[in-house]
């Protein structure tokens, strides 16, 4: 589209010293470095139109129709065409976003283009897998990846800005929206933080990329009893060791855009704290993106009980740093009052708008504010096969095989007679998941569909029982489970005459995800009871996983032979699952997150802390740390997943058992594949740091590598120990290195190493 009356109002110092009328065209001045052109528009801003970058407002009217004459649309719709407006959410595809962008571009004073945020979670139409099956690959590539796709396809629509990634680190399965992010560990939470930041924002010259927002900071996951939006209460040595290094990672990838929680923390809610977004962030890590609210957050601290009423809370969230109100309606309503009464300075306003205009100039939207509003270019791109591709790809390395006995998988692709079993073997809507907005219902390919690909075998599916009742996005009908049994007969008699039996049961996608806890980690409804009825006639059972959490499966875990988890894995999960059980692709995913022997295990989580009394000191004695009617072990660990290969670990080694200050240790373990099947091995590196000023957990995962070996190869893996990999938040509230002796362990899982001691000197 050629656009050739763009307002461009970039102008010299002197022209706004004379509060000269600033010209159309005048933003072009190449000479000007960025932090200057955001200056001097900076400085011809009204208080305002400064507000207005301030204010993002959810979409309102449908634009195709005439505009709002009254009510509160007509209210936003005025906003809009005064400036008052810096961004938009939930509008998408080019027509509209057009058509909202040319009103703030050509009919405002200034044209200051609008940023259009919406949530592309895990894909946007092309769904991936959700964020915490994706982290069950440990392939930092194909997450990148994955995170490109869904940016290319939502820029393709008109988006410039994402609500994603969610980095929270989440120890607690009954929480929903473990989900959306990367498991329960701080280092490979990192990892994924950075890559998917990296993916989404990419070269932002482009029309291809769109800003990342780093969420929820912080310490959202860690809500008391799992319960979302619950008070949460953590010390300081978790909050800096366990829930920041993610957050820090992101900013260190270059993430553009952070959004505060609806979380309290050290009872302040995190929208109105300053130590966690001016100190901590603007100041400490030099973060110089903005802050948006979480959806309504500011106005929320009036509940909290933290302000007396909306101009209280706006005046709370800009001191302390929340640059953007998202649906508030706080800042653009009261910011201007508390300035002209002095009790909000204009530079935190000046602050504000500053960061979120630096934002707009790097994405371009000043050289071309309708840059992501190519019809022609949505057209080809949404929905095309390299997407399918990409995503079919991620899904298959985000299975996690958790048990196979006897080797039932891979199952034979000929001669065999196959019962399919659930429900959610032929839904598909539930395997998009939650949170993925802009993907249409019924899009999924279905496990059934999946499997019959494979057209040797006689397939037979029934579906023995309902999950549930509804199944909406935003109501809580998919809570309802059922309670009728009368399908169950059926699929005993076809369970009866099969060789193998392959049952789809767990969560629908729309079980998990925000505002979606639970107290109850088993099956939901009657697939527990349909589960036992089907193996009292037939033991040859592949029960595969579809959820969005980790689940206590305890009798599955012991009576089931192969249990696949494969969670919610979006548009191509069929596909991926189906070549996993017939074994055209050999499974690789670890866990992200523990799965627990029971809910009240949680929250559980590998690198906990030794406790006083970590074991029994005498025969029969109860005074040490445990359950009288529970392990403290989880079902499966963390980092735990297996192949259809079988890898052997040998022959740890390291280059020496002092580490001195500023050296290194190389760490080499042997890996053989013992078996007649290539595969590839997630070999794990933990650490433990035995005495420190603080506790310090059991292990620590500090390294990773994916390893692919042909049958009967044996690779020598090393990896490099940094007095950089030591360092902790200490006693001496800041992040260092101490002396003293560690542990170093090796293996495919966080519970099954082999180990070898080191220590490290410390010269000064």
């Amino acid at each position: 589209m050629d656009f050739k009356s763009i307002k461009y109002y970039l102008i010299a110092s002197v022209l706004v010293v004379s509060c000269a009328t600033p010209k159309k065209g005048s933003f072009s001045a190449k000479t000007k470095t960025l932090d200057q052109k955001v200056d001097s528009l900076l400085s011809i801003m009204t208080l305002d139109e400064k507000i207005g970058q301030l204010n993002q407002y959810n979409g309102f009217w449908e634009i195709t129709g005439p505009a709002p004459k009254d009510g509160q649309a007509a209210k936003k719709y005025n906003d809009l065409k005064n400036g008052l407006v810096g961004s938009m959410l939930n509008v998408k595809g080019v027509k509209d976003v057009y058509a909202i962008q040319k009103i703030a571009v050509e009919q405002t004073r200034l044209g200051i283009p609008l940023l259009f945020g919406f949530d592309v979670i895990h894909g946007h139409k092309t769904i991936s897998p959700i964020p915490l099956a994706e982290a069950a690959s440990w392939d930092l590539d194909a997450i990148k990846k994955s995170a490109q796709v869904g940016a290319e396809e939502a820029a393709a629509e008109g988006i410039n800005w994402t609500f994603a990634p969610m980095v929270d680190i989440s120890r607690d399965a009954r929480w929903g929206r473990v989900m959306e992010g990367a498991g329960e560990d701080t280092y490979l939470g990192s990892k994924i933080a950075a890559a998917r930041v990296n993916g989404f924002q990419g070269d932002l010259s482009t029309n291809k990329n769109i800003l990342a927002c780093a969420k929820h900071f912080a310490g959202y996951a860690f809500a008391e009893a799992g319960r979302d939006y619950n008070t949460v209460m953590v010390s300081d040595e978790v909050l800096h060791n366990v829930i920041l290094p993610p957050f820090k990672a992101s900013v260190d990838a270059g993430v553009k855009t952070f959004m505060n929680s609806f979380n309290e923390l050290n009872g302040i809610p995190a929208t109105g704290s300053k130590l966690l977004q001016r100190d901590i962030l603007k100041k400490n890590w030099n973060f110089d993106g903005f802050v948006v609210s979480d959806w309504g957050s500011i106005i929320e601290m009036i509940p909290h009980g933290y302000a007396k009423n909306s101009k209280h809370a706006a005046e709370i969230a800009i001191q302390a740093g929340s640059d953007m109100d998202m649906e508030s309606y706080a800042y653009v309503e009261h910011l201007s009052a508390l300035v002209k009464e002095g009790k909000v300075s204009e530079n935190l306003i000046n602050d504000a708008a500053r960061r979120i205009l630096k934002v707009k100039f790097e994405l371009g939207l000043f050289d071309n504010p309708y840059k992501y509003c190519d019809e022609a270019h949505e057209k080809a791109t949404v929905g095309k096969q390299e997407f399918h591709d990409a995503v079919l790809d991620v899904a298959k390395k985000s299975i996690v095989l958790l048990k196979n006995e006897n080797n039932l998988l891979p199952l034979a692709q000929s001669g065999k007679k196959v019962a399919l079993i659930g429900a959610l073997a032929t839904d598909k809507t539930s395997p998009l998941g939650s949170w993925r907005i802009a993907a249409q219902d019924n899009t999924a390919v279905s496990v059934l569909e999946g499997m019959q690909q494979y057209k040797n075998n006689q397939l037979t599916y029934v579906k023995g029982a309902d999950l549930t009742k509804g199944r909406t996005q935003f109501v809580w009908e998919t809570h309802i489970n059922t309670t009728d049994t009368s399908g169950f007969a059926e699929a005993i008699e076809v369970a009866k005459k099969a060789d193998v039996v392959v049952m789809v049961l767990g969560e629908h996608g729309l079980q998990t995800g925000e505002g979606r806890s639970r107290t109850d980690l088993g099956l939901p409804g009657v697939q527990q009871e349909l589960l036992e009825a089907i193996y009292k006639v037939n033991k040859n059972i592949v029960l595969v996983l579809n959820n969005g959490r980790p689940l206590a499966l305890p009798w599955a875990a012991e009576n089931i032979p192969a249990i696949v988890e494969a969670w919610h894995l979006g548009t191509e999960s069929g596909n991926a699952i189906a070549q996993v059980l017939y074994g055209d692709y050999n499974p690789s995913g670890k866990l992200p997150m523990t799965f627990p022997r029971n809910v009240a295990q949680v929250p559980i989580y590998y690198n906990y802390k030794n406790t006083g009394r970590p074991t029994m000191n005498e025969p029969e004695s109860v005074f040490w740390s445990h359950y009288s009617d529970e392990k403290n072990t989880p079902l499966f660990a963390f980092g735990h997943g297996l192949s259809y290969s079988k890898f052997e670990y040998s022959d740890l080694k390291l280059s020496t058992t002092t580490l001195a200050q500023g050296g290194n240790i190389n760490v080499t373990v042997s890996l053989k594949n013992n078996s007649t099947v290539a595969g590839k091995e997630v070999v794990q590196l933990y650490i433990r740091d035995i005495i420190g000023s603080i506790t310090r957990p059991v292990k620590e995962l500090k390294g990773f590598e994916m390893v692919a070996l042909q049958p009967n190869e044996t690779k020598t893996i090393t990896f490099t120990i940094t007095e950089e990999m030591l360092a902790f938040y200490t006693a001496n509230n800041k992040w260092e290195t101490e002396a003293g002796d560690f542990k170093v362990f090796v293996g495919g899982s966080s519970d099954k190493t082999i180990e070898a001691n080191f220590e490290f000197l410390k010269t000064n």
